[in-house]
Protein backbone atom coordinates (compact mmCIF):
# COMPACT_ATOMS: atom_id res chain seq x y z
CA UNK A 1 0.00 0.00 0.00
CA UNK A 2 1.39 3.17 -1.10
CA UNK A 3 1.73 5.90 1.59
CA UNK A 4 2.14 8.71 -1.18
CA UNK A 5 0.42 11.94 0.04
CA UNK A 6 -1.14 13.80 -3.06
CA UNK A 7 0.06 17.43 -3.64
CA UNK A 8 -2.92 19.26 -5.45
CA UNK A 9 -0.80 22.70 -5.80
CA UNK A 10 2.11 23.40 -8.13
CA UNK A 11 4.18 26.74 -8.46
CA UNK A 12 6.95 27.12 -11.33
CA UNK A 13 8.78 30.24 -10.52
CA UNK A 14 11.22 31.02 -14.10
CA UNK A 15 13.17 34.43 -15.98
CA UNK A 16 10.67 35.17 -19.30
CA UNK A 17 14.07 34.51 -21.95
CA UNK A 18 14.80 36.59 -25.21
CA UNK A 19 13.71 33.74 -26.64
CA UNK A 20 10.02 33.73 -25.67
CA UNK A 21 9.35 36.80 -27.57
CA UNK A 22 6.75 37.16 -30.25
CA UNK A 23 6.23 39.19 -33.20
CA UNK A 24 5.17 41.69 -30.62
CA UNK A 25 8.31 41.82 -29.05
CA UNK A 26 6.35 40.75 -25.98
CA UNK A 27 6.02 37.22 -24.73
CA UNK A 28 4.24 35.08 -27.40
CA UNK A 29 0.91 33.61 -26.64
CA UNK A 30 2.05 30.58 -27.28
CA UNK A 31 4.95 30.72 -24.96
CA UNK A 32 2.82 31.19 -22.54
CA UNK A 33 0.41 28.41 -23.30
CA UNK A 34 3.37 26.22 -23.30
CA UNK A 35 4.26 27.67 -19.57
CA UNK A 36 0.29 26.73 -18.70
CA UNK A 37 0.34 23.13 -19.81
CA UNK A 38 3.70 22.16 -17.99
CA UNK A 39 2.47 23.31 -14.68
CA UNK A 40 -0.80 22.05 -15.42
CA UNK A 41 0.86 18.60 -15.82
CA UNK A 42 3.10 18.61 -12.79
CA UNK A 43 -0.45 19.49 -10.53
CA UNK A 44 -2.10 16.87 -12.38
CA UNK A 45 0.94 14.58 -11.69
CA UNK A 46 1.50 15.06 -8.53
CA UNK A 47 -2.14 14.81 -7.38
CA UNK A 48 -2.63 11.81 -9.09
CA UNK A 49 1.01 9.95 -8.59
CA UNK A 50 0.63 8.59 -12.62
CA UNK A 51 1.38 10.20 -15.81
CA UNK A 52 -1.18 12.44 -17.61
CA UNK A 53 -2.76 13.82 -20.73
CA UNK A 54 -4.00 17.01 -21.60
CA UNK A 55 -7.80 16.70 -22.68
CA UNK A 56 -9.23 20.01 -22.40
CA UNK A 57 -7.39 23.69 -22.53
CA UNK A 58 -10.11 26.48 -21.87
CA UNK A 59 -11.58 30.28 -21.91
CA UNK A 60 -7.46 31.03 -21.72
CA UNK A 61 -8.11 35.37 -21.74
CA UNK A 62 -4.65 37.20 -22.26
CA UNK A 63 -5.26 40.03 -20.00
CA UNK A 64 -1.77 42.07 -20.44
CA UNK A 65 1.58 41.27 -22.06
CA UNK A 66 4.74 39.06 -20.10
CA UNK A 67 7.48 41.07 -20.89
CA UNK A 68 10.99 39.38 -21.86
CA UNK A 69 12.86 39.68 -18.39
CA UNK A 70 10.20 39.27 -16.13
CA UNK A 71 10.10 37.58 -13.18
CA UNK A 72 7.42 34.45 -14.35
CA UNK A 73 4.94 32.63 -11.58
CA UNK A 74 2.94 29.93 -13.19
CA UNK A 75 0.65 28.38 -10.30
CA UNK A 76 -1.38 25.15 -11.09
CA UNK A 77 -3.74 23.86 -8.45
CA UNK A 78 -6.23 20.29 -8.56
CA UNK A 79 -9.93 21.75 -7.86
CA UNK A 80 -12.16 19.10 -8.76
CA UNK A 81 -11.55 15.44 -9.45
CA UNK A 82 -14.17 12.58 -11.44
CA UNK A 83 -13.10 9.28 -11.70
CA UNK A 84 -9.48 9.40 -13.92
CA UNK A 85 -9.84 12.99 -14.87
CA UNK A 86 -8.67 16.64 -12.80
CA UNK A 87 -9.72 20.36 -13.26
CA UNK A 88 -6.64 22.17 -12.51
CA UNK A 89 -6.95 25.87 -12.29
CA UNK A 90 -3.95 27.58 -14.14
CA UNK A 91 -3.01 31.18 -12.67
CA UNK A 92 0.41 32.94 -14.93
CA UNK A 93 1.37 35.96 -13.14
CA UNK A 94 4.47 38.41 -14.01
CA UNK A 95 6.59 41.30 -12.90
CA UNK A 96 10.17 43.10 -12.66
CA UNK A 97 12.17 40.59 -11.05
CA UNK A 98 13.65 43.27 -9.03
CA UNK A 99 10.97 44.46 -7.57
CA UNK A 100 8.90 40.94 -6.90
CA UNK A 101 5.45 42.44 -7.61
CA UNK A 102 3.71 39.80 -9.91
CA UNK A 103 0.57 40.81 -11.82
CA UNK A 104 -1.33 38.38 -12.96
CA UNK A 105 -1.57 37.96 -17.21
CA UNK A 106 -3.98 34.63 -17.31
CA UNK A 107 -6.07 32.66 -15.73
CA UNK A 108 -7.47 29.09 -17.25
CA UNK A 109 -8.99 26.02 -16.44
CA UNK A 110 -7.47 22.89 -17.88
CA UNK A 111 -8.57 18.99 -17.64
CA UNK A 112 -6.00 16.26 -17.77
CA UNK A 113 -6.75 12.65 -17.15
CA UNK A 114 -4.22 9.80 -15.42
CA UNK A 115 -3.36 7.18 -17.71
CA UNK A 116 -1.57 3.60 -16.79
CA UNK A 117 1.19 1.76 -18.53
CA UNK A 118 -0.79 1.11 -21.49
CA UNK A 119 -2.54 4.67 -21.92
CA UNK A 120 -5.87 3.66 -20.26
CA UNK A 121 -7.49 6.03 -17.81
CA UNK A 122 -7.34 4.89 -14.46
CA UNK A 123 -8.21 6.29 -11.26
CA UNK A 124 -7.04 9.55 -9.07
CA UNK A 125 -7.84 10.52 -5.85
CA UNK A 126 -10.33 11.82 -4.90
CA UNK A 127 -10.33 15.84 -4.28
CA UNK A 128 -12.16 17.05 -0.84
CA UNK A 129 -12.03 20.91 -0.36
CA UNK A 130 -10.85 21.74 2.86
CA UNK A 131 -11.84 25.39 2.53
CA UNK A 132 -14.58 27.85 1.19
CA UNK A 133 -12.02 29.16 -1.20
CA UNK A 134 -11.30 25.22 -2.31
CA UNK A 135 -15.48 24.62 -2.22
CA UNK A 136 -15.97 27.96 -4.40
CA UNK A 137 -13.62 27.19 -6.85
CA UNK A 138 -14.38 23.52 -7.04
CA UNK A 139 -18.43 24.64 -7.57
CA UNK A 140 -16.98 27.43 -10.19
CA UNK A 141 -14.95 24.67 -12.13
CA UNK A 142 -18.18 22.25 -12.36
CA UNK A 143 -20.02 25.03 -14.08
CA UNK A 144 -16.81 25.23 -16.56
CA UNK A 145 -18.01 22.07 -17.41
CA UNK A 146 -21.11 23.15 -17.88
CA UNK A 147 -20.10 25.94 -20.24
CA UNK A 148 -17.81 22.86 -22.28
CA UNK A 149 -21.20 20.69 -23.16
CA UNK A 150 -22.65 23.96 -24.38
CA UNK A 151 -19.77 24.64 -26.71
CA UNK A 152 -19.43 21.28 -27.93
CA UNK A 153 -23.06 21.00 -28.69
CA UNK A 154 -23.02 24.35 -30.91
CA UNK A 155 -19.38 23.18 -32.62
CA UNK A 156 -21.54 19.84 -33.64
CA UNK A 157 -22.48 19.65 -36.75
CA UNK A 158 -20.33 22.79 -38.17
CA UNK A 159 -18.33 21.98 -41.86
CA UNK A 160 -14.57 22.78 -42.44
CA UNK A 161 -14.00 21.67 -45.91
CA UNK A 162 -12.87 22.98 -49.31
CA UNK A 163 -16.38 24.53 -50.08
CA UNK A 164 -15.74 27.22 -47.62
CA UNK A 165 -14.01 30.32 -49.39
CA UNK A 166 -12.96 31.74 -45.93
CA UNK A 167 -8.55 33.08 -46.04
CA UNK A 168 -6.92 29.96 -44.54
CA UNK A 169 -3.07 29.20 -43.79
CA UNK A 170 -2.13 25.54 -43.45
CA UNK A 171 1.43 24.58 -42.15
CA UNK A 172 3.00 21.28 -42.14
CA UNK A 173 6.21 19.58 -40.78
CA UNK A 174 7.25 16.74 -39.07
CA UNK A 175 6.96 16.59 -35.14
CA UNK A 176 10.47 16.80 -34.04
CA UNK A 177 12.16 14.55 -30.94
CA UNK A 178 12.90 18.08 -29.59
CA UNK A 179 8.57 18.56 -29.10
CA UNK A 180 8.44 15.12 -27.20
CA UNK A 181 6.92 15.22 -23.59
CA UNK A 182 7.51 12.61 -20.76
CA UNK A 183 5.34 9.71 -22.26
CA UNK A 184 6.68 10.00 -25.24
CA UNK A 185 4.24 12.18 -27.39
CA UNK A 186 4.03 15.65 -28.13
CA UNK A 187 3.17 17.41 -25.30
CA UNK A 188 -0.27 19.80 -25.14
CA UNK A 189 1.83 23.30 -24.85
CA UNK A 190 4.14 22.40 -27.95
CA UNK A 191 0.80 21.61 -29.83
CA UNK A 192 -0.92 25.28 -28.42
CA UNK A 193 2.42 26.66 -29.96
CA UNK A 194 1.32 25.91 -32.85
CA UNK A 195 -1.97 26.52 -33.16
CA UNK A 196 -1.12 30.42 -32.18
CA UNK A 197 1.91 30.38 -34.67
CA UNK A 198 -0.73 29.24 -37.24
CA UNK A 199 -3.16 31.81 -36.21
CA UNK A 200 -0.98 34.81 -36.07
CA UNK A 201 0.37 33.87 -39.78
CA UNK A 202 -3.34 34.73 -41.29
CA UNK A 203 -3.98 37.35 -39.03
CA UNK A 204 -1.04 38.56 -40.17
CA UNK A 205 -1.71 37.90 -43.80
CA UNK A 206 -5.36 39.21 -43.35
CA UNK A 207 -4.57 42.55 -42.11
CA UNK A 208 -1.04 42.72 -43.74
CA UNK A 209 0.43 43.53 -40.36
CA UNK A 210 2.56 41.36 -38.18
CA UNK A 211 1.92 42.88 -35.10
CA UNK A 212 -0.62 41.30 -33.91
CA UNK A 213 -1.61 39.08 -30.58
CA UNK A 214 -3.98 36.38 -29.19
CA UNK A 215 -6.35 37.93 -26.53
CA UNK A 216 -8.41 35.03 -26.57
CA UNK A 217 -7.93 31.19 -26.82
CA UNK A 218 -11.26 28.64 -26.13
CA UNK A 219 -12.14 25.42 -26.17
CA UNK A 220 -8.82 23.31 -27.05
CA UNK A 221 -9.76 20.13 -27.26
CA UNK A 222 -7.18 16.92 -27.48
CA UNK A 223 -8.85 14.04 -29.44
CA UNK A 224 -5.61 12.01 -29.80
CA UNK A 225 -2.18 11.50 -29.43
CA UNK A 226 0.55 13.35 -31.91
CA UNK A 227 3.39 11.17 -32.18
CA UNK A 228 7.03 12.00 -32.81
CA UNK A 229 7.91 11.74 -36.22
CA UNK A 230 4.29 11.88 -37.91
CA UNK A 231 3.08 14.38 -40.46
CA UNK A 232 1.68 17.54 -38.58
CA UNK A 233 -0.99 19.43 -41.03
CA UNK A 234 -2.31 23.03 -38.89
CA UNK A 235 -4.89 24.99 -40.81
CA UNK A 236 -5.78 27.88 -39.11
CA UNK A 237 -9.05 29.51 -40.91
CA UNK A 238 -10.91 32.80 -40.95
CA UNK A 239 -14.07 32.52 -39.70
CA UNK A 240 -15.73 36.45 -38.89
CA UNK A 241 -14.48 39.66 -38.00
CA UNK A 242 -15.03 42.50 -35.88
CA UNK A 243 -14.29 46.45 -35.89
CA UNK A 244 -11.00 44.98 -34.25
CA UNK A 245 -11.07 41.17 -33.77
CA UNK A 246 -9.93 38.37 -35.85
CA UNK A 247 -11.85 35.25 -34.77
CA UNK A 248 -9.76 32.46 -35.96
CA UNK A 249 -10.37 28.49 -36.23
CA UNK A 250 -7.37 26.29 -36.10
CA UNK A 251 -7.38 22.38 -36.88
CA UNK A 252 -4.32 20.43 -35.72
CA UNK A 253 -4.10 16.76 -37.82
CA UNK A 254 -0.97 14.34 -37.76
CA UNK A 255 -0.47 10.90 -38.93
CA UNK A 256 2.19 8.34 -40.56
CA UNK A 257 3.75 10.06 -43.07
CA UNK A 258 4.11 7.09 -45.10
CA UNK A 259 0.20 7.24 -45.45
CA UNK A 260 0.15 10.60 -47.19
CA UNK A 261 -1.51 13.74 -45.95
CA UNK A 262 -4.84 12.20 -47.02
CA UNK A 263 -4.73 9.63 -43.96
CA UNK A 264 -4.32 12.79 -41.30
CA UNK A 265 -6.58 12.10 -37.82
CA UNK A 266 -8.33 15.04 -36.17
CA UNK A 267 -6.01 15.44 -32.92
CA UNK A 268 -7.31 18.87 -31.76
CA UNK A 269 -9.41 21.82 -32.58
CA UNK A 270 -10.05 25.66 -30.75
CA UNK A 271 -10.89 29.37 -31.49
CA UNK A 272 -8.50 31.74 -30.88
CA UNK A 273 -9.23 35.49 -31.00
CA UNK A 274 -6.56 37.93 -32.68
CA UNK A 275 -6.19 41.58 -32.71
CA UNK A 276 -3.72 44.38 -34.77
CA UNK A 277 -2.09 46.58 -32.18
CA UNK A 278 -0.15 49.66 -32.34
CA UNK A 279 3.09 50.71 -30.63
CA UNK A 280 1.11 51.49 -27.47
CA UNK A 281 -0.40 48.17 -27.50
CA UNK A 282 -3.88 49.63 -28.69
CA UNK A 283 -6.56 47.78 -30.41
CA UNK A 284 -6.53 48.60 -34.63
CA UNK A 285 -8.84 48.35 -37.27
CA UNK A 286 -8.83 45.21 -38.91
CA UNK A 287 -10.16 44.80 -42.38
CA UNK A 288 -13.55 43.26 -42.75
CA UNK A 289 -14.13 39.99 -43.97
CA UNK A 290 -17.15 39.04 -45.66
CA UNK A 291 -18.67 35.23 -46.08
CA UNK A 292 -19.24 34.46 -49.47
CA UNK A 293 -20.66 30.63 -49.57
CA UNK A 294 -23.02 29.16 -47.24
CA UNK A 295 -20.54 27.23 -45.13
CA UNK A 296 -18.87 30.59 -44.88
CA UNK A 297 -21.53 31.99 -43.55
CA UNK A 298 -22.65 29.44 -41.62
CA UNK A 299 -19.00 29.69 -39.68
CA UNK A 300 -19.43 33.09 -39.02
CA UNK A 301 -23.03 32.85 -37.21
CA UNK A 302 -20.66 29.88 -35.58
CA UNK A 303 -18.23 32.22 -34.03
CA UNK A 304 -21.32 34.79 -32.99
CA UNK A 305 -23.10 31.91 -30.85
CA UNK A 306 -19.82 30.65 -29.50
CA UNK A 307 -18.88 34.39 -28.10
CA UNK A 308 -22.65 34.84 -26.79
CA UNK A 309 -22.47 31.35 -25.53
CA UNK A 310 -19.26 32.78 -22.95
CA UNK A 311 -20.63 35.86 -22.67
CA UNK A 312 -24.49 34.58 -21.33
CA UNK A 313 -22.40 32.10 -19.07
CA UNK A 314 -19.69 35.03 -17.57
CA UNK A 315 -22.63 37.07 -16.92
CA UNK A 316 -23.70 34.38 -14.20
CA UNK A 317 -20.46 34.03 -12.49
Amino acid sequence: MSDRIPTSRVTLRFLAAPTDAGHSGSVSAGRVLEWIDKAGFAAAAGWSGAYCVTAYVGNVRFTRPVEVGDLVEATAEVVRTGRSSMDVIVTVSSGPPRTGELVEATRCLMVFVAVDGHGRPTPVPTFVPRSLGEELQQQWAARRAELRTLVEEAMQGQTYSEKGTAPRVTLRFLAAPTDVNWGGKVHGGIVMRWIDEAAHVLATQWAGDPSNVAIFTGGVRFYRPLRIGHLVEVEARLMHTGPHAMHIGVHVRSGDPAAGADALAETTYCRTVFVRINANRRALPTPTWVPVSDEDRALDAHALDLSEIRKEFDARG
